[in-house]
């Protein structure tokens, strides 16, 4: 078990690399998934373009939204979004960056799936062999054909085994063209990615630095105190816990006629150190206020400040000091003046 929280609270420390490393993993795994994928197309003039173009978009879709669900910061995002505005103000900006940021890492994958399928003309060529130009590349002078008929043979071009339209249009011809488009497509979409990219991660900054450091700063400190307001829940859960547990058995024995085998009482000094600890939250009803005050109305920003207790337990501000607040203080400060 040491193990195992030692490699989770690597990971936590370490959120952005490994949320990095598991988008180039999801890439990898999107570039595998499909080369393994058995590609039927039905060959059916109703059927070929809805055929093609699901497997050309709803993967990425797929991966799309599963590139959300892995990232953790999908919970604080919501959370900071829903809560009550109460004490503290919600910036806009740094829900946009948060999301934006997000949403980079999770179009990864689906842009190397889309790349993929582009570039091997498969799901274009079932999705569009009805559109090939006849009289361009096919015999003008085959005739004795209906438009439906002429439709029904074309859509058996992705078909090696089922296509008899060789007298109309050869299947190497049009098989060369439809790859063509298609891998220009792919590469032009690439081309796009790249440029794309380039422009959120190089000139963005450029033109708000300001903003962008302000959004990326308030957006690490919503995940950390969110992060450090679960381990001060923990740890004040497990000394509660601890206490109670102990008050439990203290006054069993005091109850019973235990006889010799009377359980170790616990020093005076130790119950007051695991008493500090819970910062004088001793009860339920206490504990679940507590709660219901902190997602309603979260303290200020502030340090620094004159104590000023109001109705919800919380400490506003002097309007004269305006000072940044450190996450850990904050929580602390929270539990000892409820």
């Amino acid at each position: 078990m040491d193990k195992f929280r030692m490699i989770f609270q690597f990971l936590q420390s370490n959120q952005e690399s490994f949320m990095n490393g598991i988008c180039g993993i999801m890439a990898l795994a999107s570039a595998q998934m499909y080369s393994a994928f058995d590609f039927n197309c039905p060959c059916l003039p109703s059927y070929n373009l809805a055929y093609g173009m699901g497997i050309l978009f709803v993967p990425p879709l797929v991966l799309f939204l599963l590139g959300f669900v892995m990232n953790n910061n999908v919970s604080v995002l919501a959370e900071e979004w829903k809560r009550p505005t109460g004490m503290r103000q919600k910036d806009p900006a740094v829900l946009r960056y948060m999301f934006c940021s997000m949403a980079q890492r999770a179009m990864i994958a689906p842009a190397v799936w889309i790349s993929v399928t582009l570039l091997d003309g498969k799901c274009f060529m079932c999705a569009f062999s009805t559109s090939v130009p006849v009289e361009k590349l096919g015999n003008g002078s085959y005739t004795g054909l209906s438009e439906k008929e002429m439709r029904r043979i074309l859509a058996r071009i992705p078909c090696k085994e089922i296509y008899n339209g060789q007298e109309l249009v050869a299947r190497e011809v049009a098989v060369r063209y439809l790859r063509c488009i298609s891998q220009a497509l792919g590469w032009t979409f690439v081309l796009l990615m790249t440029m794309l990219a380039f422009l959120v991660r190089a000139l963005r900054p450029c033109f708000t630095q300001a903003a962008f450091l302000k959004s990326k700063y308030w957006s690490h400190y919503i995940d950390i105190e969110r992060k450090l307001f679960d381990e001060t829940c923990t740890e004040h859960a497990k000394t509660f816990a601890k206490v109670c547990i102990q008050q439990f058995f203290e006054a069993m024995n005091t109850d019973m006629d235990l006889g010799h085998t009377h359980s170790p009482e616990a020093t005076p000094s130790e119950v007051g150190e695991e008493k500090e600890k819970l910062l004088g939250i001793t009860d339920q009803g206490t504990m679940n206020k507590l709660l219901k005050s902190w997602h309603k109305c979260k303290p200020p920003l502030c340090l620094h400040q004159e104590v000023l207790q109001n109705g919800n337990g919380w400490v506003e501000e002097n309007q004269h000091r305006n000072h940044i607040s450190l996450p850990k203080r904050e929580i602390v400060t929270y539990y000892s003046k409820v």
